[in-house]
């Protein structure tokens, strides 16, 4: 009995420890699933980066206001300059101020504004400015036709190109006002003279440039041309110009910076009544008679001439066919 009671106490007892257990279960119950708990963070950043990267594929829309817009490119690209010029005329001044060169060797800011005033109170200021215009651009025309034929004909004939290469890299290092001498006994004091100079400064250019930008064009874009029938004058026209674009972009720009100083260098020396009065004529007859006003006025004529046809034409140029590759977005 004494063992028996044992036994019973021994099974009693383990029931009563499975009913504790059982109670302490009971007690704990599982915590219910939260219907809408968060995503782990790993998941959740994932979701991000793909919504960001899926925004990169899609355009870049501002939404800056029209008052936002006009004073960010004031302070982003108007201001820079302004503020650059503000330096460099406060240290002009300032070297007038502190007497480094006599008067009549250096010039203040305001006597530089009275020779432009007097330019153009005489009525010779935009008749002068535009003499060099017309034969900058006349010139840098003809320069374009015949660079870019160069280019496309060295581009296809290989052994052409090893043969003239190197001598149109040269040619393109060679300094401009070089050809002036030769140019002046081929044709005499003419007109002649100044394109002809202009197209041997700026035609190595122009070619370069194409090449450049032909060398860059994917064999691919050429098959699938060919497949599609762009062969020829058609492909060149609708695949590889447009491929090689930025290239020959960069080379147009350099080569209206050859152009233009080709032509001051030649209207320096090649001064003539019958060419008329143009930058660099007036140039040389300010220093001529030793007036440095003018001299330094015709100066700022022709620097100011060639930002402008920078920034109103190149730059625009520049941006559109950088967007339409996708290498340059808006900014919000």
């Amino acid at each position: 009995m004494g063992a028996g009671e044992g036994r019973v106490g021994g099974g009693g007892g383990t029931e009563g420890r499975g009913a504790a257990v059982g109670r302490t279960l009971t007690a704990v119950p599982d915590p219910a699933p939260d219907p809408v708990s968060p995503a782990p963070p790993a998941l959740g950043e994932a979701a991000a980066v793909g919504a960001g990267l899926d925004a990169l594929d899609g355009p870049v829309l501002s939404t800056a206001g029209p008052l936002t817009s006009l004073r960010r490119f004031l302070v982003g690209r108007v201001l820079p300059p302004a503020v650059a010029a503000v330096l460099v005329l406060l240290l002009w001044q300032g070297a007038c101020a502190a007497h480094l060169k006599p008067d009549y060797l250096l010039p203040s800011p305001a006597d530089v504004w009275h020779a432009l005033s007097d330019q153009w109170y005489e009525g010779t200021l935009f008749s002068t400015v535009w003499t060099s215009v017309r034969r900058g651009a006349l010139g840098f025309a003809a320069a374009v036709g015949l660079g870019t034929a160069l280019g496309l004909t060295l581009s296809a004939v290989r052994t052409l190109r090893v043969a003239l290469g190197p001598l149109l890299s040269g040619l393109q290092s060679l300094p401009s006002v070089a050809w002036v001498p030769p140019a002046i006994v081929w044709f005499g004091l003419s007109n002649a003279t100044m394109y002809t100079v202009i197209l041997l400064g700026a035609v190595p250019s122009i070619a370069n440039g194409l090449l450049a930008g032909v060398d860059q064009v994917p064999s691919l874009y050429l098959r699938a041309g060919r497949i599609l029938g762009a062969t020829g004058p058609a492909g060149v026209r609708h695949v590889l110009l447009p491929a090689a674009l930025p290239g020959y972009l960069a080379g147009l720009k350099q080569g209206w910076a050859f152009a233009w100083r080709s032509l001051m260098a030649a209207e320096l020396i090649a001064s003539s009544p019958e060419l008329g009065l143009g930058l660099g004529q007036l140039l040389e007859t300010a220093r001529s008679y030793q007036d440095m006003a003018l001299v330094l006025a015709a100066i700022g004529e022709i620097l100011a001439v060639g930002i402008a046809v920078d920034l109103l034409l190149f730059a625009p140029l520049e941006r559109r066919v950088l967007r339409a590759r996708g290498l340059a977005v808006s900014r919000r």
